[in-house]
């Protein structure tokens, strides 16, 4: 007789399953529809995946009954449902784990990350109904998976231990680590749901392997419980109108090892990944005896906010001002990106802008939340940069957010305040984001919305009515040259050009090879490129940018440099990486785009003043 999950875990690590609703979506199956009724009306298909997942290695299934609670049923009209599709989702789990697997009955977040009208007695009913339902058909144990907020986790788990002393697996999304679950620390969260009867505490979705070994490191000596991680396959990407995930089944594989030697479990895979992912997770911890998890320490994080005074730099007026293509003519010209703050404190940003001013940056731009992740409005932190700080605001507009009317309302905003320099991107799907309940609009593509900006510059509202005035707008184009087939980018990015793109920004290119040939398969094209250099601040951001970032390669050569270095060791290997870039770079383009990573702005002071530095020498040797 195999032991009970309890005794399991405590003597191994367990392999959990891959992604059930993604892997539904590469079959074939498209999102928006129910993928848990399908364990009624295609209970076969479900079988499958959990066979797949178990001939991969997984010893732990969780039942397809993530979202199969009341409230989020009734949106197909299926809330009559509930034990029906939750009772089919355990017995078909059951039957493909066989006497050797274990069936853990899987319940989802119902608020999703919002705060909508749901009243905690509906949350505890709703709760209530799914967990009798899934401990009904004798599941091993339950999963509370994709959490984002302590309280919602509590009134869950609460209704378990009402009724069952099943092992129960808390486990909560966290994108960014140095936000709090709804007003707690993730070190407060481990102590209140150990207290109220948790037997593992863990993290799933919403980032991949790395997300959560920095998740686990907050933890670390902090341990009073088992962990258990099933990252997503990296960040999605948007390609040719299919959701695609980067992370590779070796780098899973290789991470599983480090989150054993870290305490972790159970480790299995969220949102992206596939039976071969979970075969490199069993083939790499095949063998592994566990490590002994350390003492739990009691302690609080302490937040400290400094505040400085800004002094007010007066507005300058821009219309008058030779643009960036105008400067980039002439000589090497810098944009360095700094990405707006996740929280409502701005001073740390404006050090930098002021920072990347004094090293001589031409124009600051700004991501309009990227990876879906909430920050603080673009337009609002441009402005204040070009008024307090006199750095010229390069603000990035994404199609995901806005409907056409917002769209148009945002950018005759952004005419009124004298932002006319702008780049034009798709956007990450939000619900990749950190409000994956919030909607992707895409109303235009990046084709389009250049298009229609470049139209308010003829006086013409989206509409096709006439405006009382002209805008200015110089708009940019994204493209990323680290892809197989390099001429079909550039195929795609002519077009960008044809709908009116003034100048381009690249992603990162970590190859100096990578950035002649792209000089080669570009030189046609009568516009600037701005080539982007992001240096690296670590090995492991180095292993995180090459294997889960869409759009983004690093070469063996780099990958090995920084393997192993962290802290000021690891940025300033980043900065000598990049100032080498920079040398072939400078040679082949005026055009330099400077990344920013995790706000360490001196790096990009570092590789602005090496940039005049090398123009300079090279002025020098025209001369003389």
């Amino acid at each position: 007789m195999k032991p009970d999950l309890r005794q399991a875990w405590e003597n191994r690590v367990l392999i959990g399953d891959g992604a059930m609703g993604t892997f539904l979506y590469q079959k074939g199956f498209p999102v928006g529809i129910s993928y848990e009724e399908l364990n009624l009306t295609s209970p076969e298909v479900i079988g499958d995946v959990h066979r797949q997942y178990m001939e991969s290695g997984a010893q732990v299934l969780e039942s397809n009954t993530f979202s199969a609670n009341y409230d989020k049923l009734s949106k197909y009209g299926l809330e009559s449902k509930v034990e029906e599709i939750n009772r089919a989702g355990v017995r078909i789990a059951r039957e493909a784990a066989g006497n050797n697997g274990y069936v853990v009955g899987a319940i989802g977040s119902i608020r999703g990350g919002k705060r909508n009208n749901i009243s905690s007695a509906e949350l505890k009913s709703h709760f209530a109904q799914q967990i009798h339902a899934l401990l009904t058909e004798g599941v091993d144990g339950i999963l509370l998976e994709t959490f984002y907020d302590v309280e919602e986790m509590l009134l869950a788990l609460s209704q378990v231990r009402q009724v069952s002393d099943v092992p129960v697996i808390s486990q909560f999304a966290v994108e960014d680590i140095a936000r709090t679950l709804d007003g707690y620390t993730m070190k407060d969260a481990l102590r209140i749901v150990r207290q109220e009867g948790a037997d593992v505490f863990g993290f799933n979705c919403r980032t991949g392997p790395n997300g959560m070994m920095r998740a686990l490191e907050t933890l670390e000596n902090a341990k009073s419980l088992p962990a258990s991680v099933f990252p997503n396959a990296g960040i999605a990407d948007y390609v040719d109108g299919e959701y695609r995930f980067g992370a590779s089944p070796e780098y899973f594989g290789k991470m599983a090892v480090k989150f054993a030697d870290m305490g972790a479990r159970i480790i299995g895979g969220c949102c992206g990944t596939t039976p071969e992912h979970i075969a490199e997770i069993s083939a790499s911890l095949s063998g592994y005896v566990p490590v002994t998890l350390p003492e739990p320490i009691e302690g609080e994080i302490e937040r400290i906010v400094i505040h400085e005074h800004l002094e007010q730099v007066p507005v300058q007026e821009r219309r008058g001002e030779p643009t960036l293509v105008d400067l980039v003519k002439e000589r090497h010209t810098v944009i360095v990106e700094l990405d707006p703050p996740r929280d409502l404190d701005i001073t740390k940003f404006m050090k930098g802008a002021e920072a990347l001013k004094r090293a001589g940056a031409d124009a600051l731009t700004l991501a309009d939340n990227s990876l879906a992740v909430t920050r603080m409005s673009n337009m609002a932190l441009g402005h204040l940069v070009q008024n307090r700080i006199g750095l010229r605001p390069l603000i990035h507009i994404a199609c995901r957010d806005r409907n056409l009317i917002g769209t148009q309302s945002h950018m005759m905003g952004f005419d009124a305040l004298g932002i006319d320099h702008v780049l034009a991107v798709t956007g990450d799907p939000a619900k990749f984001g950190d409000l994956p309940g919030s909607s992707s609009v895409y109303d235009l593509t990046s084709f389009e919305i250049i298009r229609m900006i470049k139209q308010l510059n003829e006086g013409i509202a989206f509409s096709g009515k006439p405006l009382k005035q002209k805008a200015k707008f110089v708009v940019g184009a994204a493209f990323n040259p680290n892809v197989r087939h390099l001429d079909k980018a550039v195929q795609r990015l002519e077009k960008k050009i044809a709908s009116g793109a003034d100048y381009v920004m690249t992603q990162p290119v970590y190859d100096p090879e990578l950035i002649v040939r792209m000089r080669e398969a570009t030189k046609h094209l009568d516009i600037p490129i701005f080539v982007g250099i992001m240096p690296l601040a670590s090995g492991r951001n180095a292993e995180y940018l090459h294997n889960e970032v869409p759009g983004i390669q690093l070469s063996d050569e780099v990958r090995s440099r920084m393997a192993g270095l962290e802290g000021e060791e690891g940025r300033a290997m980043g900065v000598q990486i990049g100032k080498e870039l920079l040398d072939v770079a400078a040679e082949h383009f005026k055009g330099i785009y400077l990344m920013t990573p995790f706000m360490f702005y001196d790096m990009s002071v570092s590789l602005t003043e090496y940039v005049w530095e090398i123009s300079g020498r090279r002025l020098s040797h025209l001369f003389h």
